[in-house]
């Protein structure tokens, strides 16, 4: 429910605070999105037109306020063979579609699948992310391509923003950083690798155009297999950034609303030239560290990006890339989670498994949804395991031999049918058999199927079943699909 008091608290809550770090955050975002756009094989002002319209538009839509969205590579990547084979149009048509998906994914309140994410991938997924982040710098590092006064820059880059915290949390360091650094090569007239080194930025302002795709079903043939993992890839890095987010301000905010918000983002985007795009970590973590809480943070960030690429686009071209890299760098240290390292010893070995799974899976990938995949199934897998030890049957046998009772306690499911079935004594001969559910759950068509075959192998032998105790979800779920009571049962045991 929309509440205009909080709304108007988030855009005006915290505007000093919000501005700094914006302006910081438009800063650092015109590189990534040049690199981004060069991932996909497009023209770098189709990567900065889409991290001004994503940022502006979630800040206004969003669910998430000071969590920054723009181009990102986790999206980029996935457009690049639609790029190649088909060009830019067929992306922005994609950039559409993925964020009317995505708005459809929101209206269907599908944000409640992060709580099947364990913490154990989502510090596997902050990792990771850090590792990247660090990964992606060392172009930049590489000695062949700098020389060794970049070092010296990022050094002194590092200390600024560590350091000066001390002195004054006024102004945020990262963008004293960038002032100082960029003052000092331009004074002395250092050779280092500048913001416009990466590619031509662009001097005139986004205008509305249709994507130039024929309006055929084959074209939503081409275009949807990239769409719809755009959508999810998106939407998986935004709920995750967003659940980060949350933890480091110590808030809760709406996920399905942030699910349309990247939507109505990505829709508008691929309208104005832009590709599609997402949360970014590394910017947002830049934002909360700047002191960035509100929405107007997010929308200055945009807002001051597209005036520096279209307005002073010379000037922003002149910015070291030392000083970027150093922020990056701090934002990959601030963003692992070192607590984890000693934490490998601590916590329970499948947790630290399932942390270390998705770390590497992420960073050999470079797909954080495939990491996020398989975090999220070896944690189900760890979980069904351990919910089958706990299950446990035990038998009594009545005093002249004729009654054998056997009380089930747990879970019954797919992973602990196979105990389940193994606890009966089917040649024992006793007249009747009572199976006491009534400390158990019946979970899935496996336990059900595992009931009929236990349930007919005694009829079989002559013995009359009955079970007992049974609570109301279960029973609706074996009235449903349960045979043993059923004509003919008999029949298909074979089957069972």
């Amino acid at each position: 429910m929309f509440h205009y008091d909080r709304y108007r608290q988030e855009w005006l809550g915290n505007i000093r605070a919000d501005l700094l770090s914006g302006l910081v955050v438009a800063l650092a975002l015109i590189p990534e999105a040049i690199a981004f756009s060069l991932i996909a094989g497009v023209d770098p002002k189709v990567g900065l037109y889409a991290s001004f319209s994503i940022a502006v538009l979630t800040a206004i839509a969003g669910g998430r306020p000071g969590m920054i969205s723009a181009a990102t590579a986790a999206t980029a990547v996935l457009m690049v063979t639609l790029v190649k084979d088909h060009g830019l149009q067929y992306l922005l048509a994609a950039t559409v579609l993925a964020g009317l998906i995505q708005i459809g994914m929101g209206l269907l309140r599908l944000g409640f699948v992060m709580r099947y994410v364990s913490k154990s991938v989502m510090t596997g997924f902050v990792n990771a992310l850090a590792i990247l982040i660090f990964m992606a710098q060392l172009p930049e590092l590489d000695p062949r391509r700098v020389t060794w006064l970049t070092y010296v820059l990022v050094a002194a880059g590092l200390a600024i923003i560590y350091l000066f915290p001390r002195l004054t949390k006024a102004i945020p360091s990262p963008l004293v950083t960038i002032v100082v650094l960029t003052a000092l090569t331009l004074y002395f007239g250092w050779d280092v690798r500048t913001v416009g080194d990466m590619g031509a930025l662009p001097d005139t302002l986004p205008v509305f155009l249709i994507p130039q795709v024929p309006l055929t079903l084959e074209t939503l043939l081409i275009i949807l297999p990239y769409s719809l993992a755009v959508a999810v890839v998106g939407l998986l890095e935004s709920l995750m950034t967003q659940s980060l987010v949350d933890d480091l301000t110590d808030t809760k905010t709406d996920r399905n609303q942030e699910c349309i918000g990247q939507g109505i983002a990505n829709t508008a985007t691929g309208f104005i030239g832009g590709m599609a795009g997402c949360a970014m970590i590394g910017q947002s973590m830049i934002n909360v560290k700047s002191g960035g809480r509100g929405r107007l943070s997010c929308f200055v960030a945009g807002v001051v990006l597209l005036i520096l690429v279209v307005f002073l686009g010379d000037w922003v071209g002149r910015i070291p890339m030392p000083a970027l890299v150093a922020i990056m760098i701090m934002v990959s240290i601030g963003t692992f989670s070192w607590a984890s390292i000693s934490n490998l010893r601590r916590h329970p070995h499948s947790s630290s498994i399932v942390m270390l799974a998705t770390v590497a899976t992420v960073v050999y990938t470079h797909n954080l949804a495939i990491g996020v995949l398989v975090g999220v199934l070896l944690s189900g897998i760890f979980f069904a395991g351990k919910i089958a030890q706990l299950f446990k049957v035990s038998a009594t046998l009545s005093p002249d031999g004729h009654l054998r009772t056997y009380v089930i306690e747990g879970q019954l499911f797919y992973g602990s049918v196979e105990d389940f079935v193994a606890a009966f004594d089917f040649r024992e001969g006793a007249a009747k058999v009572i199976i006491d559910v009534s400390r158990a759950h019946i979970w899935d068509i496996s336990s059900v199927q595992a009931i009929d075959m236990v349930v007919m192998k005694f009829r079989r032998r002559g013995a009359e079943v009955e079970i007992i105790g049974m609570n109301a979800a279960s029973e609706t779920l074996v009235d449903r699909l349960a045979l043993h009571d059923k004509p003919g049962a008999m029949d298909l045991l074979p089957a069972h």
